[in-house]
């Protein structure tokens, strides 16, 4: 007779506090064997208290963490983080500046035998795509290949899951996201688990398989990049994943009526006053269009603009226009709903 094998993670029911100040409310997550996960949110949002009580670094007050099957923190317990077998990358990369590169990858494999430490350490860096740089000094290299560096140290002695607290946060913005790609790569060949912290969404969806979404010290919504975006739990996690505004409507038998028209939402609300999502990609300009509004903000966005368009009732709404549009602030604009299905919100 089989057994399920327990998670990899298990976070259940974890609050934490600083002095009077509440960082975490009951907190609970499950992360699988080789999943890579996000804790996203702004700043004092509480995810990387969550990290760190993961890592070990602070003690859990209350609730119980478990990796594998094993309690390594709860009120009463806990176990150090040198022996959770857990790999750390951390904002700053933390590389030991007097160690070649080679140095600071085999720095935790000092029980192996010298000959399989220098194999494992030349196929960490042709993962990373650093081949042939072991004798180089982390002054030499690149944030990015600082950052590939302080990775495949934190995967040299195979951990089964893999924590980073804003790696790429003192990178290029345009790299940021493809970076966090390649890590994520990188660990799916190594079949480690893994959780990010970011504020970055883009960062968390080109990385994650799962993304926590943290809002006040509250895990507002754990689920796929997909579910976030199209299907979110609440109004906090609908505004603050991907771009929208709010409109205001009223529910009734016949879909909800809006400054734009009748929208269709699913599921229906309970008929009375309710907020609708819009995002740009809900809506369409269309000269011919009823609803008329005036632009009033752009953005470019290479083959496309993110335009901000006021309509009436003091409302306004973001819409996508190709960039060879010929658009100016103050030109009218025509705007209809393009979307069959929007997430509403109770007032």
């Amino acid at each position: 007779m089989s057994t399920l094998s327990p998670p990899l993670l298990r976070v259940e029911r974890v609050s934490h506090a600083f002095g009077t100040q509440r960082v975490l409310d009951a907190v609970d997550l499950t992360l699988a064997a080789g999943e890579a996960a996000a804790l996203l949110g702004p700043s004092g949002c509480g995810k990387t208290t969550l990290l760190r009580l993961i890592a070990g670094f602070e003690s859990v007050q209350q609730g119980t963490i478990r990796l594998n099957g094993i309690v390594v923190s709860d009120a009463a317990h806990h176990l150090p983080p040198e022996r959770r077998q857990l790999g750390m990358v951390f904002q700053d990369f933390a590389l030991f500046p007097h160690l070649t590169v080679a140095g600071n990858i085999a720095f935790g494999l000092g029980a192996m035998a010298r000959s399989d430490r220098a194999r494992r350490v030349d196929a960490l860096l042709d993962l990373v795509g650093l081949p042939g740089a072991g004798r180089r000094y982390p002054h030499e290299l690149s944030g990015g290949q600082q950052q590939r560096v302080a990775l495949a140290r934190a995967l040299a002695p195979r951990p089964p899951l893999v924590l980073l607290d804003e790696p790429f946060s003192s990178l290029d913005v345009g790299l940021r996201e493809q970076l966090a790609a390649e890590v994520r790569d990188v660990l799916r060949h190594e079949g480690a688990g893994a959780i990010l912290v970011t504020h970055d969404q883009h960062e968390a969806f080109a990385f994650a398989d799962r993304v926590g979404v943290m809002d006040g010290g509250r895990l507002a919504q754990w689920d796929t990049p997909y579910a976030l975006f199209h299907h979110p739990a609440t109004r906090f996690v609908a505004g603050f994943v991907g771009e929208g505004t709010f409109l205001r409507g009223i529910a009734g038998p016949d879909g909800v009526r809006t400054a734009l028209g009748v929208a269709r939402v699913d599921p229906a609300p309970p008929d009375g006053e309710v907020e609708v999502l819009v995002r740009p990609e809900d809506l369409i300009v269309d000269a011919s269009a009823p609803c008329r509004g005036r632009l009033t903000a752009r953005r470019f966005r290479g083959a496309m603009q993110l335009c901000t368009v006021d309509i009436p009732g003091g409302e306004q709404v973001l819409v996508h226009v190709p960039a060879d549009h010929s658009t100016a602030i103050g030109q009218e604009l025509g705007v209809h709903l393009a979307a069959t299905r929007l997430c509403t919100f109770t007032v």
